[in-house]
């Protein structure tokens, strides 16, 4: 455990104060737990064995499966950090690499620390030959999420997991190398285009716009303002606390499956289109105003009509209940990016007046509903070259370091135990079997 680890896990301690439950036939206290950022929490792990009874949250949206030390949000105040690190600072000053590590390692790696890092991750990037034949057997018109979660999955058959540290490192190192290369692959394929090599003379982020984009016959000179772009969202990515795919990802790794596993089920969540699929859905309704008539302020006033189909997309957060920091900093790189690739900006003004309508709006501003990650990212994407149905895998990779780091905690937890959910059974009560009756 790493000393940040070790600290927060000291600052989260049983507080000597406890919440009382009062139920039919008695009461019982609850120890409260603290965070280190002062939030509380009311410890049930005994409430079963003590009263025989459950707590019924349903989607968990109350219930803590876990202490981490990773990331910490207020979604009241609009706050987003890594290990302590708000994610302002990270997204001007470092990159996915150094994030990566930080997830990973608890701390900000030293120079020689992130250049031996960077050299391990090159040295790894490329995929196994037989990776071509298992290609070769997906459809054609498979989506490339799916096939990503596959090869992900694969992973495992190519390159056995000893429960050990050296073994675990390697599974490491490897994802973070490969994965770009198996997203690049998943849409080459999709394509039916050759499968390039990635190459180790460029950036991480330059290499997969490479391996996306150039071809046996013509190479893609790469513009490092489009490969910090795809740093910068790479970043903000990384982790967001216990969503669904990182919840996944913990769920499977509870029972002691390997990582190359556990991070193909968290590539299988994260596909689903209430969660990694909202990016997605803001491009469509943007094209949608643009395709109709333009006028942004005629959609908000349709979408504001509980009797009309219109939806928008990208507004508000199930966690944040301010500005999602991470959509302020992707508004000005938004409009760089554009501007350097020569884009059509139609979009991205129908973007920026979506969002100064919903900014001064009565009926937002109650509902607390401002501009979230995804209604930047997915015309980035889109400014990048990065086709729709690629977006989810993108994803992913930004992820990718969140769903590791939140694996070996999980790991490492004294209260480490495979997660089993309790329910409410509501089926028929006790009957018993009688054979059909002759003739029936």
């Amino acid at each position: 455990m790493t000393p940040t680890a070790k600290s927060n896990e000291a600052a989260a301690r049983t507080s000597a104060l406890a919440a009382r439950m009062t139920y039919p036939g008695g009461s019982v206290a609850l120890p409260l737990l603290r965070g280190s950022e002062g939030e509380l929490g009311v410890d049930i792990q005994k409430l079963r064995s003590a009263t025989g009874m459950i707590t019924m949250d349903p989607g968990y949206a109350n219930t803590g499966s876990c202490r981490s030390a990773i990331t910490f949000i207020d979604g009241e105040k609009g706050i987003l950090r890594y290990r302590g690190y708000p994610i302002e600072e990270l997204a001007a000053k470092s990159s996915f690499l150094e994030v990566a590590w930080l997830l990973i390692h608890g701390e900000l790696p030293e120079r020689t620390e992130l250049a031996e890092f960077t050299a391990e991750i090159k040295r790894h990037t490329m995929l196994h030959e037989n990776f071509r034949q298992f290609y070769a057997a997906l459809p054609k018109d498979a989506h490339p999420m799916p096939v990503a979660a596959a090869a992900i999955g694969a992973l495992a058959t190519f390159y056995q997991q000893p429960d050990k540290d050296r073994g675990v490192h390697d599974a490491v190192i490897r994802l973070v190398a490969k994965m770009p290369t198996i997203a690049a692959w998943s849409y080459k394929h999709s394509l039916g285009q050759p499968l390039l090599y990635p190459r180790n003379d460029l950036d991480y982020c330059s290499n997969f716009l490479h391996m996306m984009f150039a071809t046996p016959c013509e190479a893609y000179p790469v513009d490092p303002v489009m490969a910090q772009a795809l740093d910068l969202l790479l970043i903000l990515h990384a982790d967001h606390e216990q969503n669904c795919s990182t919840s996944t990802v913990r769920m499977v790794g509870s029972s002691q499956a390997n990582l190359f596993a556990s991070i193909s089920a968290g590539i299988s969540a994260l596909w689903g289109p209430l969660h990694g699929g909202a990016n997605q859905a803001v491009i469509q309704m943007l094209e949608r105003i643009a395709a109709e008539d333009g006028s942004a302020a005629q959609f908000v006033a349709r979408a504001k009509n509980r009797n009309d189909t219109a939806r928008l997309m990208g507004f508000g957060h199930r966690v944040y209940k301010n500005h999602d920091p991470r959509a302020r900093i992707l508004k000005e790189t938004c409009a760089r990016v554009l501007q350097r690739a020569g884009a059509s900006s139609e979009l991205f003004e129908i973007a920026v007046q979506l969002e100064e309508i919903a900014l001064h709006d009565e009926y937002f501003i109650e509902r607390r509903l401002y501009p979230n990650v995804d209604f930047y990212s997915g015309i980035i994407y889109m400014a990048l070259g990065i086709p729709v149905n690629m977006f989810t895998v993108l994803f992913a990779l930004g992820r990718l370091p969140g769903w590791i780091a939140q694996w070996l905690e999980m790991r490492e937890d004294p209260d480490f135990r495979i997660y089993r959910p309790r329910q409410i059974y509501t089926g028929a009560p006790l009957r018993h079997y009688a054979p059909p009756a002759p003739g029936a």
